[in-house]
């Protein structure tokens, strides 16, 4: 199925929107949860599967529906199409800091790998589906388990990355990545694993214990923050349930003293 022709634009510089205009009858659609705002005429609705495949029947669907649960997203994709007169415009918030990329995908082969949560919004004919790693080893150490998300299609796709993107293109080359760190890559990409050093370097050298290594002719796309470093920072300064305003400086000390703890 040829998907739609959309157009967009990108607001914001680290907490970025994607504002999808539509022609009448044209659909964007998205994760759930992802919509920031539409125009009136815009209409939505919760669909099992993303539309590609109209002829697609119960059983395929759920099917497909089975499988966005395994990578952990919502068995449901939203559907958002311009149901009025003229054009109209949905927008889509990032979940966190960083920025929204516009793949086009002709210009990658038709399909992209990604880490099963970059995902965003797509037009509508875009197939997202699931991919497993080749490697037993890849999956079970590389951060992302065994599933990477698939982007299949002929129009434009929407992905989210953490803090700065860094976009690489190798010729039979080998990078080296945090497995965290990866958001995207083209089908020439091999996707592999290797430990992080000697013993001394895995335990304590706090790179992890395993490292991507991407290799082979492609694209690649980096990003700087990845979710998981973000919200393990988060999590490492949250006060203890029970914790008193000001622990961990003298104020806090001296209050903890008066109090009589």
């Amino acid at each position: 199925m040829k998907s739609h022709e959309v157009d967009y634009e990108i607001f914001g510089d680290d907490m970025q929107i994607v504002e999808v205009e539509l022609d009448p009858g044209e659909v964007v659609i998205a994760e759930a949860g992802a919509m920031n705002y539409m125009d009136d005429g815009i209409g939505f609705e919760a669909k099992m599967g993303d539309g590609s495949k109209p002829e697609e029947g119960l059983m395929g669907k759920l099917m497909g529906a089975a499988k966005r649960k395994i990578t952990g997203e919502s068995i449901f994709m939203t559907h958002f199409t311009n149901t009025g007169s003229g054009k109209k415009r949905v927008a889509f918030a990032a979940p966190y800091p960083g920025k929204i990329l516009a793949m086009d995908l002709t210009q990658y082969g038709g399909e992209l790998m990604c880490q099963k949560d970059a995902f965003l919004c797509a037009a509508k004919g875009t197939e997202v589906g699931i991919a497993f790693t080749k490697r037993f080893g890849a999956g079970l150490f590389g951060g992302e388990g065994f599933i990477l998300q698939r982007l299949r299609g002929d129009g434009l796709a929407f992905v989210h990355a953490g803090g700065t993107v860094i976009k690489k293109e190798l010729k039979n080359d080998l990078i080296k990545v945090d497995t965290g760190c990866i958001v995207a890559f083209t089908a020439g990409i091999n996707y592999d694993i290797q430990r992080a050093g000697n013993l001394k370097s895995m335990f304590f050298g706090g790179e992890g214990l395993f490292l991507a290594t991407l290799s082979g002719t492609g694209t690649v796309f980096l990003q700087s923050l990845p979710f998981s470093r973000l919200a393990d920072r988060i999590l490492r300064n949250v006060p203890s349930i029970g914790a008193k305003k000001g622990e961990g400086s003298v104020l806090g000390a001296l209050g903890n003293l008066l109090d009589g703890d």
